[in-house]
């Protein structure tokens, strides 16, 4: 699938897009630092250019796979989330990663809420798993404000990693769990943002 087939989603802050060569190098510099040790790293230059090209292959072979995260505003990357199923993947997985320098501001939260919501509404999942090292907290934190339910009878990749089910299309759609999401996303956009009749202190 060329770059220019894969659908671009705008959120508030973001834009999400195909991942292209240019975005390369802020790939390469995350799976390189000690932040990709949940997922595989750190990777040398060479493990970080297969991969990269993976990413963009796996558009090709599954007709999903994850954009590149975009700052609305500046165009500077971001991180990366969205759909990746390798072989023998026993699920359809939503992942996400954000670079070292820009954690903690909701842009994980607001990628792959919007990620999700774009594979069910429009390519027709009808749910995912997320993979995640049982020692990764801070995904594990993210993968519960999504509405993530650790499933324990869940086949693994390969032992070693926890499985995350994420709500179905009908259990997430206009539920008081996405309001919830969607009303965090817009305090990270805007901190003044207080809710009529809703306490976020």
């Amino acid at each position: 699938m060329s770059a220019a087939a894969i659908p671009v989603i705008e959120t508030r802050r973001l834009v999400l897009r195909a991942p292209l060569a240019e975005d390369y190098p802020d790939f390469r510099a995350t799976f390189a630092s000690y932040r990709s040790r949940f997922m595989g790293g750190p990777l040398n230059g060479y493990e970080a250019w297969m991969l990269y090209a993976a990413e963009i292959g796996h558009w090709e072979i599954r007709g999903f796979g994850m954009w590149m995260i975009h700052d609305r505003v500046t165009g500077a990357t971001l991180g990366m989330a969205g759909g990746w199923q390798p072989a023998k993947w026993p699920e359809r997985e939503i992942a996400w990663i954000i670079w070292p320098d820009r954690a903690g501001h909701g842009y994980a939260l607001e990628a792959t809420h919007a990620v999700r919501r774009h594979l069910y509404r429009h390519m027709d999942w009808q749910g995912a798993v997320s993979y995640i090292d049982p020692k990764n907290l801070d995904s594990i934190r993210l993968a519960e404000r999504l509405g993530c339910v650790k499933d324990a009878e869940a086949q693994t990749i390969d032992g070693s990693d926890a499985v995350y089910r994420h709500p179905s299309p009908a259990k997430l759609d206009n539920s008081q769990l996405a309001h919830g999401i969607e009303m965090e996303i817009q305090h990270y956009a805007d901190p003044l943002f207080k809710p009529k009749g809703w306490a976020i202190d």
